[in-house]
């Protein structure tokens, strides 16, 4: 089986994919586009709703960053143990994005004086309401450990990750207060191919 993933050559909504091939040790096919380019403009009509991320399994296409995340999740046993542990592992994702809804504004406002305000609404008021929800979850799941269901790696927490990476570029004390999160983060950073994977990525937003 052969697994390549399209996307533009930033993290985005398709880094979660692939920090789930890089904790899998699973080999894949990165194809990055330059956004606005003639290759990207050449390939566009192939993608099935054209647009990206799109993961091509043994020559069939599958849109859609959390249907990709959680497909290979599955495939690679970071999804949870169980039925009702999957079920956990999705509330942890579906928090996350969440928080990342709240965000994008902030990201995409284009007139500095609103960002700044966008930015203090979002950092004063809706981060710490989100990273509360997510170390409650973490700490109802967790079964006393470091990841957030069933004290093992799933792609919650490589989605955690990823998205606390991309708030980082805004604030980087931002978990400052929430210590079960930090000690989350510094457990994923700790696994030996995410480690690898992380030293030798791309250097992109």
């Amino acid at each position: 089986m052969s697994y390549k993933l399209h996307y533009f050559n930033v993290r985005g909504y398709a880094e979660v994919s692939r920090l789930i091939f890089a904790a899998a040790g699973q080999n894949f096919e990165d194809i990055r586009y330059e956004r606005n380019s003639e290759e990207w403009t050449k390939h566009k009509n192939e993608m099935p709703l054209g647009q990206v991320p799109v993961l091509e399994y043994d020559g069939m296409k599958l849109p859609q960053s959390k249907a990709i995340a959680r497909f290979l999740a599955n495939q690679f046993h970071l999804a949870g143990k169980d039925n009702f542990e999957q079920a956990k592992v999705d509330s942890i994702v579906d928090t996350l994005y969440d928080l990342v809804a709240a965000f994008i504004p902030v990201r995409m406002e284009q007139d500095e004086t609103k960002q700044k305000e966008l930015a203090k609404k979002f950092f004063d008021e809706e981060l710490p309401k989100h990273l509360k929800n997510l170390e409650t979850l973490g700490k109802m799941y967790s079964n006393g450990g470091s990841f957030f269901v069933g004290n093992q790696l799933t792609w919650a927490d490589l989605t955690f990750y990823n998205f606390t990476d991309l708030i980082f570029q805004s604030n980087s004390d931002c978990l400052n207060n929430y210590s079960w999160l930090q000690n989350n983060r510094a457990e994923v950073e700790k696994q030996p191919k995410i480690a690898e994977y992380l030293k030798n990525r791309p250097k992109t937003m």
